[in-house]
């Protein structure tokens, strides 16, 4: 009886408040823990990370109402603490501080971690559009005049980030209106350039310099804006591919690719239109 016990059914519910509850804390809707501190967020995130992966019945409560509505208050509260930190640190007179610099780094991770997790949910748009939204404040800081020669880690942390959101949008993983794939890209891309040669010339100067931006990382970049920029309206294909050309260093990324689609692609449309026409009047046309 008691190895039939066993083979009995599990309940959903409790495998649905397991995760529920390691979400929350995962999240930091539960806000500080004392006296486990960071410790208990780690292991929620832990947790949350193994169900996903080994726990076949986490799979059947992800579309349940009260899960979904955890997971949505979760990406608003790690924005929000995120967006405050981000917003003192100007105001912090010991920016070139490690203490300063791990805080930040900490706020980060918990963002990085999220954009992993949701995307194995299947539910990472909602932080595509966060991400979006708060693109040109988050620019605004770390091109601050007071980070010009700080933070590294996290100058290279937001391109990693933008990175998987990119992915996420360039291959059709998240579906977003061409209005949010124009700003994410219009924010990112002078930014993306701008950097990679700066790191690089980092890593060359000083010996050991770990912030640099990995081959695969370019790579898997570079990609993404080449497919996220073929996905655009024609025009704003032009206005993107415009300034890249002018760019004093059009090394990275290579947007050439994207440049001769769109030529072709333009092309064909006017002798389209040409064909189309002709055999009408001028007072037809």
């Amino acid at each position: 009886m008691s190895i039939i016990s066993r083979s009995n059914p599990v309940d959903l519910r409790i495998t649905k408040d397991i995760f529920v509850s390691a979400i929350r804390f995962a999240m930091s809707i539960e806000g500080p823990c004392p006296p486990f501190g960071d410790e208990l967020r780690t292991s929620a995130q832990e947790q949350v990370e193994y169900m996903l992966g080994e726990d076949e019945d986490t799979a059947m409560v992800l579309s349940d109402d009260e899960v979904r509505s955890a997971i949505a208050m979760g990406v608003s509260k790690i924005f929000c603490l995120f967006e405050m930190d981000l917003s003192s640190l100007p105001l912090d007179p010991d920016l070139e501080s490690e203490a300063a610099h791990k805080r930040i780094l900490l706020r980060v991770a918990d963002l990085e971690w999220m954009c992993n997790v949701l995307l194995k949910m299947d539910l990472v748009k909602s932080f595509v559009l966060n991400w979006t939204t708060i693109s040109r404040k988050i620019l605004a800081v770390i091109e601050d005049k007071k980070l010009d020669h700080v933070m590294w880690g996290l100058k290279a942390k937001m391109i990693e980030v933008t990175g998987k959101v990119l992915e996420a949008v360039g291959y059709g993983s998240v579906i977003v209106p061409a209005l949010c794939r124009v700003q994410l890209l219009k924010a990112w891309l002078p930014y993306v350039r701008k950097m990679k040669p700066i790191l690089d010339s980092k890593a060359i100067e000083e010996i050991g310099f770990p912030y640099k931006m990995g081959e695969d990382m370019c790579q898997n970049i570079e990609g993404s804006i080449v497919s996220l920029v073929l996905t655009l309206p024609s025009n704003d294909q032009a206005d993107i591919l415009a300034d890249w050309i002018k760019g004093e260093a059009v090394q990275y990324p290579d947007l050439s690719e994207a440049f001769e689609v769109w030529c072709y692609r333009t092309k064909s449309a006017k002798r389209r239109l040409m064909e189309g026409l002709e055999g009408h009047s001028d007072e037809s046309i």
